[in-house]
């Protein structure tokens, strides 16, 4: 935890209090914090900064917030679709991306998605809202991306994908494109990646007729939480 991370409901006056016992067990065993440390804290949302820690007890830390005057790191410029990974995987890439500074999430259902996956627990609001904190707490950031299910592919190409390529610049990630990620892009960016297996041969060619630009990471066929890792890394 590189961030404490505010609610706004957790804060009154010049105060913050936290009872949640993952941040509390957090100070304890691994700040080994005491009274009268400082330590980084954030407003969701808004600012970050330093806070004096007042009291920490088994149920309750206490802060005296001295100054939140240090803006977030920048967001990077593109809006993500990804079609559903599996769960487990599912949760360690929200937390990936967040970190990565990735502001919006579309979710996807496509071909090799399997349908058992949209009833995993793990897309219920407040276990995505729980990896997204973990994300912004890992990278020292405040403002939560928002993460839209998309449950239908024709509907997301024919309803959706023209609005989101709207002054975006569309990018889909394929295993056999035969161009290389590009690198070091400044434009606004639409980042389609599909999941385990790739998107079938008709996907891929209506979001190329779409007016997507198709894409490769080289030879080798990464997981999709590592490919997403590299994507990001090249193109920003």
């Amino acid at each position: 935890m590189n961030l404490i991370l505010l609610d706004p409901s957790e804060v009154e006056g010049a105060y913050a209090y936290l009872t949640d016992a993952r941040r509390i067990t957090h100070l304890r065993e691994v700040h080994r914090a005491t009274a009268g440390n400082q330590l980084t804290v954030g407003l969701q949302g808004g600012a970050m900064g330093k806070a004096q820690l007042v009291e920490l007890s088994n149920t309750q830390a206490i802060f005296s917030l001295e100054s939140l005057n240090e803006a977030p790191p920048p967001p990077l410029p593109v809006h993500l679709v990804l079609a559903l990974p599996r769960p487990r995987m599912l949760a360690r890439t929200l937390e990936h991306v967040t970190a990565l500074g990735v502001k919006s999430i579309t979710l996807l259902h496509t071909k090799r998605v399997e349908k058992s996956y949209w009833q995993s627990p793990e897309l219920h609001p407040e276990k995505i809202h729980q990896h997204l904190v973990l994300g912004l707490e890992q990278a020292r950031d405040t403002h939560l991306p928002t993460v839209t299910l998309s449950k239908g592919f024709r509907p997301f190409l024919e309803e959706q994908l023209p609005t989101l390529l709207n002054g975006h610049r569309g990018l889909v990630a394929h295993p056999g494109m035969t161009q290389a990620c590009p690198r070091d892009i400044q434009e606004r960016t639409l980042l389609l990646v599909g999941p385990e297996g790739g998107f079938i041969p008709w996907e891929v060619e209506k979001l190329l007729e779409a007016g997507c630009e198709g894409m490769h990471l080289g030879p080798r066929i990464l997981r999709v939480e590592t490919a997403v890792t590299a994507l990001l890394s090249r193109l920003f």
